[in-house]
């Protein structure tokens, strides 16, 4: 019955849009019947290079990208962004687009069900898109909402960006990712099945999430801030457990991405042969040797910890004390934290920790990247080439280029002067369909 009308749900969404939506979605700007020819002033195509092409015309056919000419071409279906600065469609690699942080998210934890939940993340995935975000990981909802909503998206019933899905993460019982905080009858009804204790328990956790759908496995290494527990932000699996967790992700085709803040648990992970680190608050020297040795990526989530420490510090706090204890020794680390990986030659990737501070403002994170260190064409490569490589999709997101799905965005000024100015996106294409357009 719950799936029924999560479907229900999901299918009024797509069927009698808001005004706001039907306006975002011009007629005639599908991906079928007819070549799309958008005319274009400035295009960074592959933020790799950081080569700016000038009066440019990108031809689109079926979706896809299949020519780029020189000078301002095409007739029949034209779309005039000479004006505007065009650049690939952004990708963030981590979010969590059912749930948001408020004052009421413990009682929404008893209080929403399943479908509530994908309902939820079917708007907050409408407003990242319309942020210029035209991919993202989600990492960590609940398995029945988020794979839903990531479906939906892929037949096209609901507006959002692509998903690529972790549902729920693999976490040690009592820990970061397992239910803490509530009466013990409750915790059992919260309580994921995901949660392990032991090798075979954890190789079962892990297998059971790629029967579930999962495009990539996702697990709690160490300690987490939001946790209600007062458990630190160390190490939580074992040595054997998580190089049991990656051997048998890894088997199963599946990249292995772990939150994790403390340096014992960052390090124990990337010797386990992990993937990338989400946070990495307190990593080290030997964390970027590491991750430089093996290729490992880092997410850092700058937004996540600029947002803690400041609710956890002023007036209208509303997390528990431990939340609060953990997000005041955390949040205030993790820019210093940024800026040595950036010195120190380790890969970074883009990621918000969306659903921690608020959906649609993912581009805030550029001006954080930027305060850490890096270039504004560094900190938009994050957000294109590299998140694409370290989602294992290069072939289908990052760039625009022949063959490519037209996912491209448009905004008014240069981000390589002021990255800002991302944070004001005036086009979005997804797939070569319009979605946003002022």
């Amino acid at each position: 019955m719950r799936s029924i009308l999560m479907a229900i749900g999901l299918w009024l969404l797509s069927t009698v849009p808001s005004l706001a939506q039907q306006a975002a979605v011009p007629t005639g700007l599908s991906p079928d019947g007819g070549t799309t020819f958008l005319q274009v002033g400035r295009l960074l195509a592959d933020p790799g290079t950081g080569r700016i092409l000038t009066d440019k015309t990108v031809v689109i056919t079926g979706g896809r990208v299949v020519e780029i000419r020189d000078g301002f071409v095409g007739e029949g279906r034209v779309i005039d962004l000479r004006d505007a600065f065009v650049l690939p469609g952004l990708i963030d690699s981590h979010v969590h687009l059912t749930s948001q942080q408020s004052p009421t998210g413990r009682l929404d934890a008893v209080t929403l069900s399943t479908s509530d939940r994908a309902l939820i993340g079917a708007r907050h995935a409408r407003l990242t898109l319309m942020a210029g975000f035209t991919t993202v990981a989600d990492l960590g909802g609940a398995n029945e909402a988020v794979f839903a909503l990531r479906d939906a998206i892929r037949r096209g019933d609901v507006i959002g960006p692509r998903i690529i899905a972790s549902g729920s993460s693999v976490s040690i019982h009592g820990g970061h990712g397992d239910a803490n905080g509530y009466r013990d009858e409750v915790l059992h009804v919260l309580s994921s099945p995901s949660v392990c204790s032991g090798v075979d328990d954890c190789m079962r956790a892990v297998r059971e999430q790629v029967r579930a759908g999962a495009d990539v496995i996702k697990i709690t290494a160490t300690g987490g801030v939001l946790s209600n527990t007062a458990a630190g932000l160390g190490q939580q699996f074992t040595e054997a457990e998580l190089a049991a967790i990656v051997e048998a992700a890894h088997r199963m085709g599946r990249r292995v991405t772990a939150h994790a803040h403390g340096t014992d648990g960052i390090n124990a992970f990337l010797r386990a042969g992990g993937d990338s680190i989400e946070h990495g608050t307190y990593l080290d020297d030997e964390s970027i040797r590491l991750m430089r040795q093996s290729g490992a990526w880092l997410v850092p989530t700058l937004m996540a910890g600029d947002y803690v420490a400041r609710v956890a510090s002023g007036p209208d706090n509303f997390f528990t004390p431990a939340q609060t204890e953990k997000a005041l020794q955390a949040g205030p680390l993790m820019l210093d934290m940024a800026g040595r990986a950036h010195r120190g030659g380790v890969r970074i990737a883009f990621g918000t920790d969306s659903g921690v501070s608020a959906h649609g403002d993912n581009a805030q994170e550029f001006a954080l990247l930027v305060r850490a260190g890096l270039t504004p064409l560094e900190a938009i490569q994050t957000a294109t080439v590299n998140a694409a490589e370290h989602l294992g999709i290069a072939d289908q997101a990052g760039r625009i280029a022949p063959g490519m799905p037209a996912d491209l965005i448009a905004v008014r000024g240069d981000p390589l002067s002021d990255v800002t100015v991302l944070e004001r996106v005036t086009f979005v294409m997804k797939g070569g369909v319009v979605y946003k357009s002022e």
